[in-house]
């Protein structure tokens, strides 16, 4: 039986915040499809689903490999890692992301009976990449491949795969949309990858932030952010895309804040003071894929 208290731990263990960045990219590609005749309610509702799977799934293994690995110590500042906090047994948060990435398999096999065997090949690598992340013998993030890792899977690879299994094709415009969000969602990574980089650092986590400095990671962030917010008006101007979807600069509203803090940040001092900019980050990304999915099927 699960307790009050065990449920509570369990919620904060799937990060429910983080689930922004993988509703927005299936937001976006379903908002393609619609604006191009192609939109199918039901492959794009179990993307959704498949994506939300996915990104829980992803967080329970960060969770119990960071801890495993010690990459999760006393002095991280952030939200609470269960494992680490001992809220929840480690091998019971491993048997939960395995059951969560199991439920999304099984909506990934719906999603090759609707759209083909290139379904299976990204069904298979988003699954294997979610524990690949942190977990196994080549942990992505420990060796700088996160940034690279969530700029494929949670741009390129959403906004077209959404888009595939309702259109059964891909075009140029809807990897011009990917990589505009692929550059957000990889753009909250690295503030949450400079909050972190003394701690990392230290623990043997050779994160890109890590690899590059604060100089360096400062100057990543920047290209993030102007890619994902000239794509919009690349779409205005080859693709036809409605004047709304510049709309879409209204998601830099909280990054005005953002920018500030994040480049003022010169040592790892207070690192606390990066919470705020990465939930405004978070914020940002999921308006990014809201509006313009929005502003491209209502034009």
């Amino acid at each position: 039986m699960v307790t009050e208290g065990r449920l509570r731990a369990w919620v904060l263990a799937s990060r429910p915040r983080t689930l922004t960045a993988a509703a927005a990219p299936v937001l976006l590609g379903t908002g393609l499809a619609a604006a191009r005749g192609a939109v199918r309610l039901w492959p794009a509702a179990a993307a959704l689903l498949g994506a939300l799977f996915i990104q829980v799934g992803t967080n329970l293994a960060n969770d119990y490999y960071d801890h495993v690995r010690g990459g999760d110590t006393p002095d991280r500042v952030g939200p609470l890692r269960v494992t680490q906090a001992g809220l929840i047994p480690p091998e019971t948060v491993r048997n939960g992301a395995f059951t969560v990435l199991g439920a999304a398999l099984l909506v990934g096999i719906y999603l090759v009976w609707v759209g083909g065997w290139p379904m299976a090949a990204v069904g298979l690598a988003s699954l294997a990449c979610a524990v690949a992340y942190t977990g196994g013998p080549f942990p992505l993030a420990y060796h700088g491949l996160g940034d690279l890792f969530v700029f494929l899977f949670f741009g390129l690879v959403a906004v077209g795969g959404t888009y595939w299994v309702q259109a059964l094709h891909l075009t140029p415009e809807v990897l011009l949309a990917g990589a505009g969000m692929g550059a957000l969602s990889t753009a909250l990574l690295v503030v949450n990858n400079l909050r972190d980089l003394e701690t990392d650092r230290r623990a043997g986590k050779r994160t890109l932030a890590v690899r590059l400095g604060r100089r360096g990671t400062k100057a990543e962030l920047l290209l993030l952010l102007a890619a994902g917010f000239l794509v919009p008006v690349l779409g205005v101007l080859l693709f036809g895309w409605p004047l709304p979807a510049l709309a879409t600069l209204l998601a830099a509203l909280p990054l005005l804040k953002v920018v500030p803090v994040v480049m003022a940040s010169s040592s790892a001092t207070d690192p606390a003071t990066l919470i705020p900019p990465l939930g405004r980050t978070a914020q940002a990304a999921g308006l990014y894929g809201l509006l313009l999915g929005a502003a491209l099927a209502l034009g």
